[in-house]
């Protein structure tokens, strides 16, 4: 078939390196525009823009893809099928209706669980058991079209949103090549999503990533498992010139109770509304990740010190 392909993070770009070892034609990749990164702020493309560039594919970074002059351009590639994965821009009618077959997402999640921004942290941070990823026809509602495949991936007690990511990115990206030969033989099977269970995974936003101590130690070490390594949970503690503000990357429930964000001892055990936490993988302002050792040794935290 001849496709377009629409993606912009790590997540689209292992789905697009699966899909051009296939027999299909990819006419072209549509991607975010490069965004200022780093201390420079020097434009930088996306992943999916590098990968695509380093295969030989037309790029092509449109700012908005219901301009008049994009949604032509787009009819003129007279293409069988889309392949949409994570793109970040909704898409028009007029563009979801120009393909022969239509356009088909790749989620991270099992819907209608987690429609929307970040259904990977989401699932996490709620102490789901399992997720998974589904490809789905587009319609104008978010993430509301019917399902064709689904795989299913547990969570374990050591994911983070990095971990999992990997995971869903492993099982998603050959799930969206077979079902591309499912619709390009005719043999598609599209299940309507129910309506019962949805859920809305809106975008993490930077107040929300504040760790309260006050939760119960397994929410907050979900919390902090759920948003790493990005936005990363973070406190605040004091410093040898004002308050820090320190990233939780990794984290575990553990025994042991004591004040509310009070370190409770010599190894980063937090005092929580309920039990306690230890903090395993730490990044402060500016710095390196570090495990726990490794930062007590250049930022020590003595015990009876509260975290904000």
């Amino acid at each position: 078939m001849r496709l377009a392909f629409m993606g912009t993070p790590d997540f689209a770009a292992r789905a697009l390196a699966e899909l051009a070892g296939t027999h299909h034609e990819i006419a072209a990749v549509y991607t975010q525009p490069p965004r200022p990164r780093g201390r420079g702020q020097a434009l930088a493309p996306s992943p999916v823009q590098a990968l695509a560039e380093k295969l030989g594919l037309d790029v092509r970074t449109p700012v908005s893809m219901r301009d008049p002059d994009a949604i032509k351009a787009f009819e003129a590639l007279s293409l069988d099928a889309v392949v949409v994965v994570a793109f970040g821009q909704i898409l028009s009618q007029a563009v979801l209706d120009a393909p022969r077959l239509g356009c088909f997402n790749l989620h991270g999640s099992l819907l209608p669980r987690w429609r929307g921004a970040a259904p990977i942290q989401r699932a996490l941070m709620a102490g789901d058991a399992e997720t998974g990823v589904e490809v789905m026809r587009m319609s104008v509602g978010l993430d509301e079209g019917p399902v064709l495949l689904t795989a299913r991936v547990p969570i374990t007690p050591k994911d983070t949103a990095g971990s999992l990511h990997d995971k869903l990115a492993e099982a998603g990206a050959p799930l969206m090549v077979q079902a591309l030969g499912l619709i390009e033989r005719g043999e598609a099977v599209e299940t309507p999503q129910p309506d019962e269970g949805a859920t809305y995974a809106r975008k993490i936003s930077p107040a929300e990533a504040h760790i309260d101590w006050s939760r119960p130690a397994a929410e907050v070490d979900l919390h902090i498992r759920g948003l790493s390594p990005f936005p990363g949970a973070w406190f605040t503690v004091e410093g040898p010139r004002g308050p820090v503000r320190v990233k939780a990357l990794l984290s575990e429930a553990g025994g042991g109770s004591g004040p509310v964000g009070a370190a409770l001892g010599e190894h980063l055990v937090i005092g929580c509304g309920q039990g306690a936490v230890r903090l395993l993988r730490l990044q402060r302002e500016g710095q390196k990740p570090q495990d726990a050792a490794d930062f007590l040794r250049g930022f020590p935290i003595p015990a009876g010190t509260v975290l904000g």
